[in-house]
This record gives C-alpha cells, structure tokens and sequence, in this order.
C-alpha cells in the first residue's frame, strides 16, 4: 500500500498510482481541520482501507497540533471506537 499525505489529506494510491482511497480535511480556522470525506474505491472496500487511512489521518493531524471536527459520517464512527484519539476531537 502505498499512502500520500499532505497537510489536508491522506490517500491511498494503487499500483497505477490511481487514488483509491482518501480522507479530505480542510482547515476549517485557525488550528482546526474539518474531517469531511472518507472515500475508498469499491474495489478496496471491505480490507480495512478506510479504518488505515483514517489513522494516518488522525497522526497527522495530531503531529500538526490541530483539532479535528468531524463532518464526515465515518470519520465521527472511527473516532467513537479510538477513544485514544477522542483529544484531537472538536466541536
């Protein structure tokens, strides 16, 4: 697996360097991202794709000393279940 991280987003990249999967957070104000796409190929779906890039997101987002809102559906399920995580979590 090939992961891309840059400072408002985390992909997952294919062989063909094709995005196959992507959680999208876009500053929202001053030290605040907004967790608000979760994406995952249909044919990625099922492996635990999501559930990675959504931890990567979660350190990168901590590493940068920012705070998460969490728009995102799933982003708000993942984080319920990482509770070691619930500090980056905003209103």
């Amino acid at each position: 697996m090939i992961f891309q991280v840059d400072d408002n987003s985390v992909k997952f990249l294919g062989d063909d360097n094709e995005v196959k999967g992507a959680v999208l957070f876009p500053d929202a104000e001053d030290g605040v991202v907004d967790i608000n796409k979760t994406y995952v190929a249909p044919t990625e779906r099922g492996m635990g794709t999501a559930g990675l890039l959504m931890g990567r997101a979660a350190e990168h987002i901590k590493a940068a000393g920012k705070k998460a809102r969490l728009s995102c559906s799933y982003a708000q399920a993942w984080f319920n279940k990482h509770p070691e995580y619930q500090s980056l979590v905003t209103e």
